[in-house]
């Protein structure tokens, strides 16, 4: 390992890594509890597979933006550690499979060359902050946010704020009312603004998809730029205190919401504004507006022979720029899967004839931006070598898809088969829907939703269905979501669980009746005229169990009978916790917030010290058996269980003491006191934990 030690110059970089692999050690050897492990390696990309004894590693791209150099980079790391194939998830990451976990030390510290992290892109973090892949060349944006999203990425990644949450964060930022960012099922999402001249954002909060999808409230109409991240900070903050820890299923931001009210959810926030690391926080936008650089090489010039061709593909495909002159090139790739050589074969493209940038959409594709419009033809020349040219950017028939059972602990049947099939359906039975953008499928592999299936107007949710004392894999149709712009949105209803096999033909009842009965209405208000029921009914004929085959018992995708197999979920890490680790961990961030501290990180200081006096309390209050669902309770437990009952003897309540953290700005004297306080208390727990142990 002392190869990439030495070739790394960001040292914090480098701390984060070595400890990647010192932590891998202990683990191997035994000393670190699995589920602990599990939450570790979590927050640094590293997330188990449905295949024993090999992780997925998740890249992170905030926005989805990459270089040329980083693209090639990231190849470079498939080929050697994973397989060579790159997977664009919805979240605008790329996943890489199939990789050891003992290589995922080198495998990051070369990721890092080119400025590519693996940080909080799984476990219990801020998650990777997706936008608009229009972003900066949208006609209707009021300005590019991509600066905006960077800055936030930057700022939170490695916070003490978000390190440890009860469960994940999602952020996104649109690049206009359209709201293709989809602001509405996001913990936080940002719409831009201008009001009187100044910039600023709409922002939606607490929204959310998973088995229990919710529509996320308005937090305001208009939040100014400077304003954001310290808003962010707020809210990051309230839910890390009171977000539910216990249950899993309950623990993310929008449960939290429910369960106090908006108002008393952003009455604590308001609490906070003292404790927040800045007032405000200026955005340097500099990188993001200058210019389109031009290309490095004169691209060829190219005879198109077959200009039909050529034509629907500049119709589906092509996208104008809000700079005149330029255009962006949209990308269909099935599953978002795609190869390390073609990936070359892009990266040298864009680098040398567009502006050394794409950006990966949420919708699994690639958009090429900055491409001058003369040279459209030797782009699509150059893409069609690439089997690049695929027409259906962006429309019904570029279905959303997680990876399912091919590779997720947590799939219950296959979504990338029943994928790949209904878009042959669309491709060969349905070419008047080629540029049909109106309708939406989306399919995941259960009911967690990773590729969006309950917000599109056509979702597929894998299931299973008992059949005597066999079981096949299934299908629930849903139908009636959809984006509605400007932070609305609608999920969609749950009609009918068919088996698997029948889907295409789910499909295809669908469309047909939508020609046949639609009466030139969009799909959602065709929906909404006919009703549930409706669409229950003419798709009823497909649940009938009584008249199975044996096909009907192999999923899409595979040639054995379907087998009914679900591991643990990754999603969130769950910790069991254990005294000794609980106390070693509060020692750790005591020793953090010194760091911190010697560093002139006064709010970093402060957090840190706060999760060592909630640490340290957790423990004990474990080792009594007493257990609470979240920060809050835990701080008003100890006081009942220890202190009012004078067990540890504290100068005041232990309330009291944590509590100094919102009523204090971030100082260096007030940091100093609240971790010489923290100390102080630890060093009390301590003292009564071995005498405990002593007397037991």
């Amino acid at each position: 390992m002392e190869s990439f030690r030495t070739e790394i110059e960001n040292p914090i970089v480098q701390k984060d890594i070595i400890d990647l692999e010192r932590k891998i050690a202990l683990f191997r050897d035994g000393k670190i509890d699995d589920e602990r492990f599990r939450s570790l390696r979590l927050a640094r990309g590293v997330y188990g597979q449905r295949q024993e004894g090999v992780q997925m590693i998740r890249i992170k791209l905030p926005f989805g933006k990459v270089t040329s150099e980083q693209l090639t980079r990231i190849t470079k790391v498939s080929d050697e550690y994973s397989t060579g194939r790159l997977h664009i998830t919805t979240r605008q990451d790329i996943q890489i499979h199939y990789v050891s976990l003992d290589r995922t030390p080198q495998l990051w510290a070369e990721l890092e060359k080119d400025d590519v992290t693996l940080r909080e892109a799984c476990g219990n973090t801020v998650r990777n902050i997706t936008a608009s892949e229009t972003a900066g060349i949208d006609s209707e944006e009021p300005f590019d946010v991509s600066p905006y999203a960077h800055a936030m990425f930057q700022f939170f990644l490695r916070n003490p704020v978000c390190q440890e949450m009860g469960r994940k964060f999602k952020i996104s930022f649109s690049s206009s009312d359209k709201d293709t960012a989809l602001s509405y099922l996001h913990d936080l999402g940002f719409i831009p603004r201008i009001v009187n001249g100044e910039r600023g954002f709409k922002v939606m909060l607490g929204g959310g998809l998973g088995s229990q999808p919710h529509h996320a409230e308005l937090l305001s109409e208009f939040i100014p730029v400077n304003q954001i991240i310290p808003t962010t900070e707020g809210v990051l903050r309230i839910f890390d205190r009171y977000g539910e820890r216990a249950k899993r299923l309950k623990a993310r931001m929008k449960f939290l919401i429910k369960d106090i009210g908006r108002d008393e959810f952003l009455r604590l926030v308001d609490e906070e504004k003292k404790a927040l690391s800045h007032e405000t926080v200026e955005i340097d936008t500099t990188a993001f507006d200058g210019a389109i650089p031009a290309p490095l090489l004169e691209a060829p010039k190219v005879v198109i022979e077959d200009t039909a061709a050529f034509d629907a593909w500049k119709k589906s495909n092509v996208i104008a720029q809000k700079q005149a002159g330029y255009v962006a090139i949209g990308i269909k790739v099935l599953l978002g899967d795609f190869y390390t050589d073609k990936a070359r074969a892009l990266a040298e493209l864009i680098k040398n004839y567009a502006a050394n940038e794409l950006r990966f959409s949420l919708r699994q594709d690639i958009l090429i931006r900055h491409v001058k419009e003369e040279n459209l033809p030797f782009f699509y020349q150059e893409l069609a070598k690439l089997d690049f040219v695929a027409l259906g950017y962006n429309t019904i028939s570029d279905i959303t898809a997680c990876p399912g059972t091919d590779t997720c602990n947590l799939g219950i049947a296959s979504s990338t088969g029943i994928a790949v099939e209904l878009e042959r359906v669309l491709e060969t039975e349905y070419p008047q829907y080629s540029n049909n953008q109106e309708i939406t499928i989306k399919i995941s592999g259960c009911m967690n939703a990773c590729g969006q299936h309950n917000m599109a107007e056509i979702g597929f949710q894998g299931m299973s269905i008992n059949s005597g004392k066999l079981v096949a894999p299934a299908l629930q149709v849903l139908l009636g979501g959809g984006n509605l712009g400007n932070g609305n949105g609608r999920f969609s209803d749950k009609v009918i669980k068919i088996p698997s096999r029948r889907g295409p033909d789910a499909l295809r009842f669908i469309l047909n009746d939508f020609e046949a009965n639609g009466n030139g209405q969009s799909f959602l208000n065709y929906y909404d005229a006919k009703g549930e029921k409706y669409f229950y009914e003419f798709l009823k004929p497909l649940a009938d169990l009584t008249n199975l085959t044996e096909a009907d018992f192999v999923d899409w995708g595979n040639a054995d009978n379907y087998v009914k197999a679900v591991g643990v979920g990754e999603c969130a890490g769950v910790v069991i916790d254990l005294v000794a680790t609980l106390l070693l961990e509060a020692k750790d961030k005591l020793t953090f917030a010194q760091e911190a501290f010697d560093d002139a990180k006064w709010a970093d200081a402060i957090y840190l010290a706060y999760a060592g006096f909630v640490n340290g309390a957790k423990a004990l209050l474990l080792a009594e058996n007493q257990k609470t669902n979240h920060q809050a309770g835990i701080i008003d437990l100890f006081d009942t269980v220890f202190v009012a009952t004078n067990i540890i003897q504290l100068k005041t309540t232990l309330r009291d003491l944590v509590y100094q953290i919102n009523q204090n700005e971030p100082s260096a004297e007030f940091a100093q006191n609240y971790i010489q306080d923290a100390i102080v208390f630890f060093e009390a727990i301590e003292s009564y934990r071995e005498k405990d142990l002593a007397d037991a």
